[in-house]
């Protein structure tokens, strides 16, 4: 079959959101697919991740990657299969993960895609998009062990401890010997991270007075902030935190719809007077990490010391949906798309 007989679906970005995005920020298109070029390959999607980043990537501010220009396809992570080959790398049926973007097909050459080839592992394919990749597991690796240094007997605190990158940090804080109390907005994922995952204790920001449960769930203060929320309950943390505890920054959710900035966190002083420290990252940064990250983590799935979940949005066709239900507060586990069989 050739590549003119096959048609490609693809979102572009119409406009940037200010507030929730929804359907109206995307347009679809459909074009046949081309003839991949010398060094080129066609990579038919399988799944797509989709993440807060996403939300980052449609605004036009400063940011880790250049953002998504209004009228190009909308940028996102995923696995796909080689249907064709022009590279010397590269054949038809390897499996690959990479910058695919909102589309059944991508074809260019994988320095474009920053394609990596997957190995073949007894794991599901969407195990490459959450505990074995930069958007679950390496992020939490590398956040919690390079960034924060745990120490055994340690208080971890967890922010959107049920999301893919959340649920993980908990499970890697409890190998790491640490007390691990989540915060999460529902109860059903609280009932997951502490019934499933082993977190100590999960408090619903939706529910509960955050501090006053802190105080229940913290007896003895709090020495590493996951933050992956930001806004109040990052201020909630900060009043909690114990001298010379560490903040590992690594999303903020919670503020990423905002029409305006907030002001804060309020309880900034406290970063001062506690003698904390303070540290953003982006994974993207710390790439050697990632051999490192992928063995310890697939170890531990192994072992059952890692588990995860997956809530599959099927088609192409409803990724808007997909990426507004992130910002949902009952949402739990790695969400992805299914664009392909």
């Amino acid at each position: 079959m050739s590549t003119s007989s096959l048609s490609n679906r693809r979102y572009i970005l119409k406009a940037r959101p200010e507030g929730p995005p929804d359907r109206s920020h995307f347009e679809l298109h459909e074009a046949p697919v081309r003839e991949p070029g010398d060094r080129e390959v066609l990579v038919r999607a399988r799944y797509l991740s989709v993440d807060p980043t996403n939300r980052i990537w449609m605004s036009d501010m400063k940011q880790y990657m250049p953002p998504v220009n209004q009228g190009e396809v909308m940028r996102a992570l995923g696995v796909g299969v080689v249907e064709r080959s022009r590279h010397p790398d590269y054949g038809a049926g390897d499996l690959v993960s990479g910058l695919l973007g909102w589309q059944d097909y991508n074809v260019a050459a994988p320095g474009d895609l920053a394609l990596t080839r997957l190995p073949a592992l007894d794991v599901p394919l969407g195990a490459f998009l959450c505990p074995l990749h930069v958007t679950g597991g390496f992020t939490a690796y590398v956040g919690l062990f390079d960034i924060a240094q745990p120490r055994p007997g340690e208080t971890i605190v967890v922010s959107a401890a049920a999301g893919s990158v959340g649920s993980l940090v908990g499970q890697m804080g409890k190998i790491a010997g640490c007390r691990v109390v989540g915060i999460a907005g529902s109860d059903a994922g609280c009932r997951y991270v502490t019934e499933e995952l082993g977190f100590d204790a999960c408090i619903n920001y939706r529910t509960e007075d955050v501090a006053a449960a802190l105080d229940r769930a913290c007896p003895d203060g709090v020495d590493i902030d996951f933050e992956n929320a930001g806004g109040d309950i990052l201020d909630a943390v900060l009043d909690k935190m114990n001298l010379f505890g560490r903040v590992t920054l690594c999303g903020l959710i919670s503020t990423y719809n905002d029409k305006q900035p907030r002001p804060g966190p309020v309880r900034f002083p406290l970063i001062l007077m506690q003698r904390l420290r303070v540290q953003g990252f982006v994974i993207t940064d710390h790439q050697a990490r990632f051999p490192e990250a992928f063995e310890k983590i697939h170890g531990w799935i192994k072992e059952g010391r890692i588990t995860w979940r997956e809530r599959v949005v099927e088609g192409l066709e409803n990724a808007p949906d997909a990426l507004a239900m992130l910002f949902q507060p009952n949402k739990i586990g790695k969400l992805l798309i299914k664009v392909s069989d």
